[in-house]
């Protein structure tokens, strides 16, 4: 099929009093067309090229202006959302801190608070993590562990703001099942760091089994055994893995959160435990200075809520004792 000549050579921009129009050059085809009136030839003149000029800008204009209203109504609303919104990061031990945590993300959801739960499974990483900001609270420990990890860590800043719950400490066996059934020369497990060891050889106290130095309170130390009658060998391992030492020791002082995650039922299982006068209450903790910031305002102000309250009491049966 022969190739067909354009009917169009060229356009040339030809300026008049209303701008720039197009000059047509129509090849000698087309001319033989137009001749033959295969063609119609429309005339535009200068005014009518400036009116279309004209609209095609106004048409522009009115077009950017819609999409930048738009989009920045989009981006207003966006950005309203992403500021009313404000994320709560806090690391929790899994059980029951995590747990209790859960509880109440649906009320801090209507306060605009996003609450992240990172969970834990050691007394060190937390405090660290809050500190230098990877987290922006911490639901672990007690008072008087963080007191002491801050006299060893005296570059963290870290403050007590809440205290929610006691979890009592028990003493655990999987050879006995009365504390009198203890035989001399028995293997004890107690918590390596200082403030639970010096807990556990309280309760140990408490349960007659042996007596300390006087005044020693909550810093006794195996040193501060000045009456052992049993002759009780101690072996301090880290919190967490005391539950593992059950099957070799012939008794294990067991913090309750730790006792709970090794499926043990304090108020069942434990052969002795600490009362509800317990001074080791269970605290939220933060960075000096963002006491006072909304998200941890309202995240102590949930943490009180009867809701919380209510599931403790349903979910542990006296295994764990509300503070508040």
């Amino acid at each position: 099929m022969p190739k067909r000549a354009p009917l169009v050579e060229q356009v040339t921009p030809v300026y008049g009093m209303f701008g720039q129009i197009p000059f047509v050059h129509m090849s000698m085809q087309a001319h033989d067309h137009l001749r033959k009136g295969c063609l119609h030839w429309v005339r535009i003149t200068e005014k009518e090229v400036f009116m279309k000029k004209l609209l095609t800008l106004v048409l522009a204009v009115t077009t950017l202006a819609l999409i930048g209203c738009g989009g920045g109504a989009d981006k207003s609303s966006g950005g309203s959302d992403a500021k009313a919104e404000k994320v709560v990061k806090v690391g929790a031990s899994p059980v029951p801190h995590a747990e209790i945590l859960e509880v109440i993300k649906p009320e801090l959801e209507k306060e605009g608070v996003k609450l992240e739960i990172v969970e834990f499974n050691d007394y060190v990483q937390p405090n660290l993590a809050t500190n230098d900001k990877e987290i922006d609270a911490n639901f672990f420990q007690h008072e008087p562990y963080l007191k002491n990890f801050v006299t060893e860590h005296p570059e963290l800043k870290l403050v007590n703001v809440l205290g929610v719950h006691v979890e009592p400490m028990g003493i655990y066996s999987h050879k006995i099942k009365n504390i009198n059934e203890l035989k001399d020369g028995a293997q004890v497990s107690i918590p390596s760091d200082p403030t639970n060891g010096g807990r556990a050889l309280l309760l140990l106290e408490r349960a007659g089994l042996l007596k300390l130095k006087d005044g020693v309170g909550a810093a006794a130390t195996v040193q501060d055994v000045v009456d052992n009658p049993k002759k009780l060998n101690f072996k301090e391992i880290e919190a967490p893995q005391l539950p593992r030492t059950l099957d070799d020791v012939d008794i294990s002082v067991i913090n309750t959160n730790w006792a709970m995650q090794a499926d043990l039922v304090p108020t069942r299982d434990a052969l002795f435990m600490e009362d509800k006068t317990s001074p080791y209450v269970n605290i939220l903790v933060v960075r000096e200075g963002d006491e006072k910031r909304p998200e941890i305002q309202a995240l102590m102000k949930a943490l009180h809520s009867e809701a919380v309250k209510n599931f403790i009491n349903e979910k542990y049966k006296g295994a764990i004792i509300p503070a508040f």
